[in-house]
């Protein structure tokens, strides 16, 4: 699987967000998509958490 850009995760977990809003999504494809946004939302807080340790290592240096 190819690494995705903090970009692309966002853009995708929105898309989650949105299928999950609508009513009519069946009770299976809202969990698989509810896992998906949990998974998606770790890439994304990792990814910042990494490019806010880069930020305060260079003000440090």
């Amino acid at each position: 699987m190819e690494k995705k850009s903090f970009e692309e995760l966002l853009k995708s977990l929105e898309q989650v967000v949105k299928d999950l809003e609508n009513k009519d999504i069946a009770l299976d494809e809202a969990v698989k998509k509810y896992q998906l946004g949990l998974e998606l939302s770790k890439a994304c807080y990792q990814m910042l958490e990494e490019a806010e340790k880069l930020i305060v290592k260079e003000i440090k240096s």
